[in-house]
């Protein structure tokens, strides 16, 4: 049987959802011979790789790296999963909003106790900012949604048992979102 080549990421988030991934550690141990983590934060994968089967993304789109790593996530990726509040709707993420991203780097890294010059002749000191926080749906088609802040272990596991067994694919709009 071929496994499920499996991918992880977060975007501009908290690392809060791949936190509740891991509260499965008996299920993840159980489905270990049924996937293959090809990318996420347990991987020395420097590049996202080609035909990920389901990649689940927590984190909205806060920076270019996040674009870029999204854009190449959606290309190489069959299903591409939203994973908890900040992927979904941009969550507190994306409260920097209701800044402009000069006043909020003015304000964090120019004004406040200490300083970091926004580049240098190396490059770029701080990663280049979007004018706005997205939530990947913004960006991206995106094929299914696990919500929560984080979302609840229980959803995790009831979104990769339809996954491994191929059902996500035949969701309707409605039945798209777990849990």
């Amino acid at each position: 049987m071929k496994r499920l080549r499996l991918a992880t990421a977060w975007l501009g988030g908290c690392s809060g959802c791949h936190m509740s991934l891991l509260d499965l550690g008996e299920f993840l141990a159980d489905i270990a011979g049924s996937i293959e983590l090809v990318y996420g934060p347990l991987v020395d994968a420097k590049e996202f790789p080609e035909n990920v089967d389901v990649a689940l993304l927590e984190g909205a789109v806060a920076n270019m790296e996040n674009l870029e790593l999204l854009q190449q996530i959606r290309e190489r990726s069959r299903i591409v999963v939203s994973f908890g509040d900040c992927a979904i709707t941009g969550n507190v993420t994306s409260l920097r909003n209701f800044f402009s991203v000069d006043d909020l780097l003015t304000a964090v890294y120019q004004a406040g106790p200490g300083t970091l010059p926004r580049s240098d002749e190396a490059g770029q000191v701080l990663p280049e900012l979007l004018p706005r926080v997205l939530p990947l749906h913004q960006v991206v088609a995106i094929d299914a949604f696990i919500p929560g802040c984080p979302p609840e272990p229980d959803r995790i596991r009831t979104a990769l048992e339809s996954l491994l067994k191929g059902e996500a694919v035949q969701l309707s709009e409605e039945q798209r979102t777990f849990g």
